[in-house]
């Protein structure tokens, strides 16, 4: 089982015990862990993404399915860090979920190893996250939503990345493991699983171009000729 304070096992490039599945923890928290093969996309394609701020045109992009609609709050840093995801989604059934998913400094989890393992090649991607479930979720001190943990970590390869996606539901509410199991059942573990790998199986599929195309000013287009 991993904990949270256990995220940096994540930085190694070895197999886990769980690399895509969920399990629920001591705490009675969800802990949902997915992995997939990005090809022909790199750990900067994808902190790009968040700091671009898909709206709601965008958002469907990334999952046509389930994603309903998107907005953002105080959006500015390259890979959206101190900005607020406002959103509305489904999870693979007909109910539409309310979240702010406020986006913080991966340093603040994983501290100088971060820059070690981007050093080495391990990691090409940090982006990590607080989430809120409902529109006006509990907040800490620091104004920051409770309810759950994102943990997105991206690894290049001559392929394209390898993401690692996990999130701690439970995380920050103060309920009892029994509290946390009813409220949390483990379906929305499931659905959520599923969601994640097939949002990001779909922003493979037009990243690298989208990419290319709002960078161009900045750096010259490949020729595909």
């Amino acid at each position: 089982m991993m904990e949270f304070t256990e995220t940096r096992a994540l930085l190694a490039p070895g197999p886990l015990p769980l690399e895509t599945g969920v399990e629920r923890l001591p705490s009675g928290q969800l802990h949902i862990a997915s992995r997939v093969n990005m090809l022909g996309c790199t750990g900067a394609m994808f902190e790009w993404w968040f700091g671009w701020g898909p709206m709601t045109r965008e958002y469907a992009w990334w999952h046509p399915g389930d994603h309903v609609s998107s907005d953002w709050l105080d959006l500015g840093h390259r890979s959206g860090v101190g900005s607020t995801h406002v959103v509305e989604e489904k999870l693979g059934g007909d109910e539409v979920f309310s979240l702010r998913i406020r986006f913080h400094d991966p340093a603040e989890i994983f501290g100088d190893e971060l820059a070690a393992a981007r050093g080495r090649g391990d990691i090409s991607a940090a982006v990590t996250a607080n989430i809120g479930l409902g529109a006006d979720p509990p907040l800490d001190d620091e104004g920051r939503p409770l309810g759950g943990r994102l943990v997105h970590l991206g690894r290049d390869t001559p392929f394209g990345m390898v993401l690692r996606s996990n999130f701690w539901l439970g995380w920050g509410l103060g309920l009892s493991p029994a509290e946390l199991q009813q409220e949390l059942p483990d379906e929305l573990g499931l659905n959520l699983m599923q969601h994640s790998a097939t949002e990001f199986f779909y922003l493979s599929r037009f990243l690298p171009a989208l990419s290319i195309a709002e960078r161009r000013d900045e750096e010259p287009p490949p020729s595909a000729w």
